[in-house]
């Protein structure tokens, strides 16, 4: 039996109507009253695996899932060691550098030489002021990032933003962007050669219908 994982969060509902739409039914996690994190499909045909995005590609890479959906900005993070097979199109959000408003930093290459950045995205923020040849030490944070520049801890912070209003609403706002994100369709890269349990079919159907939803 095939199984998938698929993230919590902001993609689940598109995650599990893609899946709908080629017979495989997750709704169950949608019932708030669920507390089970590994559902079969309601034909039978299929399992599902709840868990954190973070976590999609770690299950993936090790086998406990054939396939998973997750952010491409989780992918750009931890670099797993999965196939990627589709952009899914929906989830759309960028990643991008933020400062105070009333600050007078309008570009990156503004910053100060070894400013902090704070932002739960360490690597991709890392690699991106690398690239700019911009020495800054990257904070880590795993909460809300944008308390940075407002406590005064950071110069600027490197975050998701999808409508930009939690930066407005905290005096915040976009200078640069590293990169576009979406969901994305990944499997495990053994089991996707080997075809296991009829593998390239599903994911044919699901290619199928994003083309259709495009």
């Amino acid at each position: 039996m095939i199984t998938v994982a698929l993230p919590k969060g902001a993609l689940l509902k598109d995650s599990i109507r893609l899946f709908q739409a080629i017979g495989l039914d997750f709704s169950a996690f949608l019932d708030s009253a669920n507390r089970q994190l590994q559902i079969p499909s309601t034909n039978g045909a299929a399992k599902a695996l709840l868990v954190r995005a973070q976590d999609v590609p770690v299950y993936v890479e090790y086998g406990q899932a054939q396939l998973g959906i997750v952010g491409y900005d989780v992918l750009r993070e931890k670099k797993p060691q999965v196939a990627h097979l589709a952009d899914l199109g929906f989830g759309r959000c960028r990643l991008s550098v933020a400062v105070k408003e009333s600050s007078s930093y309008r570009s990156a290459l503004e910053l100060p030489i070894y400013g902090r950045v704070a932002s739960k995205f360490v690597h991709c923020a890392r690699e991106y002021f690398d690239a700019l040849d911009l020495p800054v030490e990257i904070v880590p944070l795993y909460g809300s990032v944008e308390l940075g520049p407002i406590t005064g801890m950071s110069e600027a912070i490197v975050d998701l933003v999808s409508t930009g209003r939690t930066l407005k609403e905290n005096g915040l706002i976009e200078i640069e962007v590293l990169f576009e994100s979406t969901a994305r369709l990944i499997a495990h890269p053994l089991s996707y050669r080997v075809n296991a349990d009829g593998l390239s079919l599903l994911i044919e159907q699901v290619r199928s219908q994003v083309l259709v939803t495009a």
